[in-house]
């Protein structure tokens, strides 16, 4: 069955990976005619050749977040290191026709190479993609000829039926065909969800890992998303589900390959860390970095089997090809590229044909800019082309008017757009018929990208590509003291080793001290609404989205609001805030900031 699977559905059940595990198989790369012997006493240069050394390329990325067009603003910027150790920024980074372009040039020259991803590919996606349901991100990721990517939470974002049709085909179970005389055929690789299982049958939603082989070399990959992934997305959607322990399940599966004679390894893995530094080329493993990176995949990389040869990870948005010792203290290669298209790593993997594994020694790993200085790559331009014609007639439509940039910066606690969403929420919500709010809580990870000035027009379809999850607003009862215990649990519990620091609308003031620890953090009487403390036992009423009000991200208090009402979409409320509150007299400027003081 030596099929190549970009050539025939039935390519997907290549190699079995656990019968009766789910609905999708895996890739079997078809062998090329006129393989010759190398001729470099024995290892391949760049892969090429029979020798019993091979280099195996590996090219990955991860959060794309249906990214196609170039991404904008911050959003579409890197920082570099320079040899001063001074930095600066790179601008016009990212977008898939130029991610596309930078793969194909890389894999130039290399008779062995693979492509994968660490999940949320898709999911809080820009108009372009998220409008169709991401099927134009797949329909780009195929172009790409990408072999295998692990699932993220943001691929369940519709819930695990949605994902299913994702990978499977097939029109959208409401909206149908979104062209004529077209099916969505899904998705040509296959998504792993080692650690997604029925909570019933104990069975992975889909294949739990996938197998690369090319003239008798043969690398395995497994596949996990970060077990917190219930914290984080609509309960609804993911209902008799279980996100098991990352490590357990590498673990596990690792065993699994072993026992099918693959011996090399890769972990693609949708749990991430941070870096010291927020340049792409800072290098984590130099003398005297000390510890070069820091969160939860370095206990993760620490427990993985030494099994595994290296780990590819993402969820963080950070740059780094670090190396993290394994259980036996042996160096171990961990990658991420930070988001949007921006980076793509560069990874060769050494394969010794006599024992079947990578030479970890030879293990080398860095990160490439996707410069827009190439030539876009046609056939994703085109598809762009093709889906913006059909988004045009919503996307173009003018929703508000603004002076400046209102920047959603990731280094700061305090965002001058969640400040404005904050604002929109209260806004929309405080009329007594729609909900009677008196403060908006905004989770900082819903807002998705800045608004850029441009001309200072907002069309829907860059309001979208703020707010694209489409949450419905809701308005609940919350003491005063469960107020509190809320902005306690943005720095302690789930959210202790990595804040999640809410917006907040204005005349909503707190103080945050962060020489203290956890819960502590907050400085309890300096809480005020309007300028008056808040009093424990009095209800408030307060505007969440839908996410808040389940107590996602941590935030179990928020769960439990009373008297909930529920009112328009997220997007619909900023919308209409930019259209009742802007002009082309009178543009939108950024909301100050100040509402939360920040003691160091």
């Amino acid at each position: 069955m030596a099929v190549n699977r970009r050539k025939s559905k039935a390519g997907r059940r290549i190699l079995a990976v656990g019968a009766g595990l789910a609905t999708v198989g895996a890739l079997v790369a078809a062998m090329p005619a006129g393989a010759g012997q190398s001729d470099d006493g024995g290892h391949g240069t760049n892969g090429k050749g029979w020798g019993r050394m091979v280099d195996v390329q590996l090219l990955s990325f991860n959060d794309l977040h249906g990214n196609l067009e170039p991404p904008t603003g911050s959003s579409g910027r890197l920082t570099r290191l320079k040899a001063d150790g001074s930095t600066e920024l790179v601008p016009d980074v990212g977008g898939a026709e130029y991610l596309a372009t930078h793969l194909e040039r890389a894999r130039e020259g290399h008779r062995y190479s693979i492509t994968a991803a660490a999940g949320d590919m898709i999911g809080a996606s820009p108009l372009l993609s998220g409008l169709f349901h991401d099927e134009p991100t797949i329909e780009a990721l195929n172009a790409m000829k990408l072999d295998v990517s692990s699932v993220g939470n943001h691929e369940f974002d519709e819930g695990a039926r949605e994902l299913s049709r994702i990978q499977n085909g097939g029109c959208h179970p409401t909206e149908g065909c979104f062209e004529e005389g077209k099916r969505f055929e899904g998705a040509e690789f296959p998504y792993l969800t080692a650690n997604v299982t029925d909570e019933k049958s104990g069975k992975p939603l889909l294949d739990p890992y996938f197998v690369w082989e090319k003239d008798g070399v043969r690398i395995g990959f497994i596949g996990v998303t970060l077990e917190g992934t219930a914290n984080i997305v609509s309960a609804e959607g993911i209902k008799g589900l279980k996100f098991g322990d990352e490590v357990e399940t590498i673990n596990k599966y690792a065993k699994v390959l072993e026992r099918k004679g693959v011996k090399s390894i890769v972990a693609l893995l949708h749990e991430g860390g941070l870096p010291a530094s927020g340049a792409y080329n800072y290098d984590c493993d130099a003398p005297g970095a000390g510890a070069g990176i820091s969160g939860p995949i370095v206990d993760i990389a620490k427990n993985v089997t030494p099994q595994v040869d290296a780990l590819v990870t993402g969820h963080t948005h950070q740059a780094y090809a670090c190396t993290i010792p394994d259980p036996s203290g042996k160096p171990r290669t961990v990658t991420s590229a930070a988001s949007f298209g921006r980076l793509y790593t560069d990874t060769t993997l050494t394969y010794d044909r006599r024992t079947k594994d990578i030479v970890r020694t030879a293990v080398a790993s860095a990160n490439h800019v996707v410069t827009r200085d190439v030539g876009a790559h046609g056939k994703i331009t085109k598809l762009i082309n093709r889906w913006k014609a059909l988004a045009a007639p919503i996307a173009n439509r003018p929703v508000g008017h603004i002076a400046e940039s209102i920047e959603n910066p990731i280094d700061v606690y305090e965002k001058p757009l969640g400040n404005l969403i904050a604002d929109a929420q209260l806004a929309g919500l405080s009329p007594a018929d729609k909900g009677g709010a008196q403060l908006a809580l905004m989770n900082p990870g819903g807002v998705r990208a800045p608004l850029t000035l441009g001309d200072g027009v907002v069309t829907y379809g860059e309001a979208y590509t703020v707010q694209p999850f489409t949450n419905m607003m809701t308005v609940v009862d919350l003491t005063g003291a469960q107020l509190v215990t809320a902005l306690q649990q943005q720095v302690s519990g789930a959210n202790l080793a990595a804040p999640k620091i809410l917006q907040v609308s204005k005349n909503f003031t707190y103080t945050l001290d962060t020489t203290k620890a956890g819960a502590d953090r907050i400085v309890v009487d300096s809480v005020r609404l309007n300028g008056e403390p808040l009093d424990p036992s009095k209800s408030y009423r307060v505007a969440m989205n839908e996410f808040l009000t389940g107590g996602g991200d941590g935030f179990p208090v928020l769960a439990a609001g009373a008297n909930k009402l529920v009112g328009a979409s997220d997007l619909d409320v900023f919308i209409a805030y930019l259209t009742a509150n802007s002009s082309p007299a009178e543009p939108l400027r950024a909301p100050a900031v100040g509402r939360i003081t920040v003691l160091r």
